[in-house]
């Protein structure tokens, strides 16, 4: 009977699981070039925070505003009341001198 030829064994391939080593020019271009993304993403975050205050804002002043109509509006009301309830008492004679 024929012998077999041997088997080579299968090839092993090897994956890199840490990056190469860099450069130290290389790295420090990497670290500004995220410093300066963080930067942009805290400015956004920074001019959406202000923008949300402004709105805050605006909608407090609104709603001081129509409040402030409101209670000038109850008081006029009042007044009027008692304007009439005097041209009344004064119709009548019920006055106090």
């Amino acid at each position: 009977m024929p012998k077999k030829p041997n088997k080579k064994p299968a090839r092993v391939v090897r994956l890199l699981t840490a990056k190469p080593a860099s450069p130290p020019l290389q790295d420090l271009i990497w670290r500004i070039d995220r410093l300066e993304r963080q930067v942009h993403t805290l400015s956004e975050l920074v001019r959406e925070h202000a923008e949300d205050t402004d709105r805050v804002v605006r909608i407090v002043a609104e709603d001081r505003d129509v409040l402030r109509r409101e209670l000038l509006r109850q008081h006029q009301a009042r007044l009027r009341l008692r304007k009439h309830a005097r041209a009344q008492d004064t119709h009548i004679g019920l006055t106090s001198s």
